[in-house]
C-alpha cells in the first residue's frame, strides 16, 4: 500500500527525508498564535515547581534565570496540552511518519535578548525513540534569525548516527551537551517568520546561538513525537497522547532525560 500525504506535497516530503527538516507555513492562524502567546505571558510571572521556576527579582545577571524555558506545559496547562495536540501539526506529522503520530513532549523557550543559546545537540539522545524516532515541532512565536538566536539545523544529518556528546561551551551554551557536525558539513541558519512551523528529526544535529539583541525575544513553541509503532521511550516522556488526548504508555527506555540537560541542574541517568 502507497501511503497517501494529506496535507505534504510530495517535495514537502523529498525535502524532509533528504535534508531532514522542513519549514511549514499557515499552520497556525494569528488569533492561535495570540491566545499561545498570551498564555505562557501569564505563566511567566508565576513560579511552577519541576515546570518552570524563574528568579523574580528585579535584578538578576542571567536573563535566562528570569526566563527558563518551560518543562511540559501540557502537564499543566490545557491550552498547551490543546496546542501540542494541534491538528494542523498532527496532520504534518502523520504525513511525515506515515502513521499516527504520538505527542511526547512540550516547552516553550522565552529566549530573552542576551539569553545564551544551547549548544548542538541529537534530540533522540535524550528521548530514545525505538523503533523508529522523535520528530520535533517547532514553532516561532516571534520572528526567528541569526540575530535574535534562532535556529541552527546541520542539513542532511538526520541518518547521522546518535553520538555521545562533547562538553559545550557554559558561556554561549545554556546546556552541557555539544554534538560536533561531521567534516565539510556546517549549521545553517533555519530563518523563520511568526507562526512558522519547523519539523526535524531526532538525529538531525541542530541548536541556537546567543540572543545577540537589546529587545528582541525569540520565543517559541515547541514539541517532540513519537511514530505510534514505537514501543519504548524515555520515562521523562511518558505518557505519550494520541490526537484526541487519550494518553498512551510506552515501554521505558533507560537512560534518557530531558532535551539538553542545563547547567548547574542535578541529573541522574
Amino acid at each position: 500500500m502507497v501511503y497517501k500525504y494529506r496535507v505534504l506535497t510530495g517535495e514537502q516530503k523529498r525535502q524532509f527525508e533528504t535534508e531532514g527538516y522542513l519549514i511549514v507555513k499557515g499552520l497556525f492562524t494569528e488569533e492561535q498564535l495570540t491566545e499561545v502567546e498570551r498564555t505562557f505571558e501569564d505563566i511567566s510571572y508565576q513560579v511552577i515547581p519541576g515546570h518552570f521556576e524563574p528568579d523574580l527579582r528585579e535584578e538578576t545577571t542571567d536573563p535566562l534565570k528570569r526566563y527558563p524555558r518551560v518543562m511540559h506545559p501540557h502537564q499543566f496547562n490545557e491550552t498547551a496540552k490543546r496546542y501540542m495536540l494541534h491538528q494542523p501539526v498532527m496532520d504534518v506529522l502523520a504525513d511525515l511518519y506515515e502513521e499516527e503520530p504520538l505527542a511526547a513532549q512540550s516547552m516553550f523557550y522565552y529566549k530573552p535578548p542576551g539569553a545564551r543559546g544551547q549548544a548542538l545537540h541529537q534530540d533522540n539522545f535524550y528521548l530514545k525513540v525505538e523503533p523508529g524516532n522523535c520528530i520535533a515541532a517547532w514553532t516561532a512565536i516571534d520572528p526567528a534569525d541569526e540575530e535574535n538566536g534562532g535556529l541552527l539545523v546541520v542539513p542532511k544529518t538526520s541518518e547521522y548516527d546518535i553520538v555521545c556528546p562533547d562538553s559545550s561551551d557554559s558561556k554561549e551554551s545554556f546546556t552541557t551537551h555539544y554534538v560536533k557536525p561531521p567534516k565539510d558539513q556546517k549549521a545553517i541558519p533555519a530563518v523563520m517568520e511568526r507562526g512558522d512551523v519547523l519539523f526535524f528529526n531526532g538525529n538531525l544535529i541542530h541548536g541556537s546561538y546567543r540572543n545577540k539583541t537589546k529587545d528582541r525575544f525569540r520565543r517559541s513553541f515547541i514539541c517532540h513525537y513519537a511514530n505510534s509503532s514505537a514501543t519504548r521511550i524515555a520515562t521523562y516522556y511518558r505518557p505519550l497522547f494520541r490526537a484526541d488526548g487519550t494518553p498512551v504508555e510506552l515501554e521505558t527506555n533507560p537512560n534518557g532525560g530531558p532535551c539538553g540537560v542545563e547547567y548547574d541542574t542535578p541529573y541522574i541517568h
